[in-house]
């Protein structure tokens, strides 16, 4: 990428916050974090007995594609996308697995990333989710910056998307090198499924209502501007029924799996084999493989397994 006009692009859109930005000089609306590492790969790790160590499953996983540094470089800030839009303790299956955010953190940190936020705009009031869930302790505990969503933190952005168009964009996600989508795999009401790509909802704010009308077409729209270096799709414990919110261990099935993929779309169409759903019966996993964005054909893809 070059240098110049990814600092350019940085100075255009400051200047130009107040309405929407056109970045017509790169190929992401995000300078700098778009994959870049070869590309196509597709990893799985699970636990063949409890109880699972989930931080050493995390590890595994990595080591197993070559590291976090074949992702995360010296010097990169790194934003950390989980779902911890609802205020739900972990063993409710609502949010991301505090112990795989821990995790991904300190190998960001190991890897010679410079900074490491975590941020998510939540559904519940932002200071009660991230106390719940245990992410405010994941934040204590590695030094990560733990991003509220404050409305000075929204920039109008055109997404140039089919459905949506200018949209106010969280800016943690506009001053990263890096992304790493962290999502939690669960059923929805409206979805059927809630995995990577669902995720970027948590990415932007505006009216959330308008997000779910024609909703499989906003989850492209968003997935095609917010590329991810990296989705980790979290099944530790997986919601199986009463989606997205939950509430109830028996709406919760312990999995002790992780899906690691440089490909949004394959990330999503294998975690569909956690609920026994095939990627087509997705629309929006199927609308997003149309517009080239990833694949539904693992055997495209270069693939890897661990089980601890």
């Amino acid at each position: 990428m070059n240098t110049n006009s990814l600092l350019i692009s940085r100075r255009q859109f400051i200047r130009l916050a107040g309405g929407a930005v056109l970045y017509s000089m790169i190929s992401s609306p995000f300078p700098g974090i778009a994959a870049e590492t070869g590309g196509g790969f597709i990893a799985e790790a699970s636990c063949s007995k409890p109880p699972c160590d989930v931080r050493a499953l995390t590890r595994k996983l990595f080591e197993s594609v070559g590291g976090m540094s074949r992702f995360i470089s010296k010097g990169d800030v790194v934003v950390i996308k989980p779902n911890i839009s609802w205020a739900r303790a972990p063993e409710l299956g609502a949010t991301t697995h505090p112990d795989v955010l821990e995790t991904v953190i300190f190998l960001c940190q190991e890897a010679g990333a410079k900074k490491v936020r975590i941020a998510d705009n939540t559904i519940h009031e932002a200071r009660n989710c991230f106390a719940v869930t245990g992410v405010d302790q994941v934040a204590k505990k590695t030094g990560a910056d733990l991003v509220y969503p404050l409305s000075n933190l929204m920039r109008d952005m055109n997404l140039q998307g089919h459905r949506l168009n200018v949209w106010p964009v969280f800016t943690p996600f506009k001053e990263a090198d890096k992304i790493i989508n962290l999502p939690v795999a669960k059923v929805h009401s409206l979805s059927g499924l809630t995995l990577g790509m669902k995720s970027w909802i948590g990415a932007v704010g505006g009216r959330r209502n308008a997000l779910h009308q024609d909703i499989h077409q906003s989850i492209v729209d968003l997935a095609q501007f917010f590329r991810p270096t990296i989705t980790l799709i979290d099944a530790i414990r997986i919601m199986t029924a009463n989606g997205p919110s939950g509430g109830s261990a028996s709406d919760v099935a312990v999995v002790n799996r992780l899906i690691l993929s440089d490909d949004p779309v394959a990330a999503d169409a294998m975690a569909c084999d956690l609920f026994q759903v095939k990627p087509s019966a997705i629309a929006h996993i199927q609308l997003a493989q149309k517009w080239g964005l990833g694949t539904t054909d693992f055997s495209r893809l270069t693939r890897y397994q661990v089980v601890l």
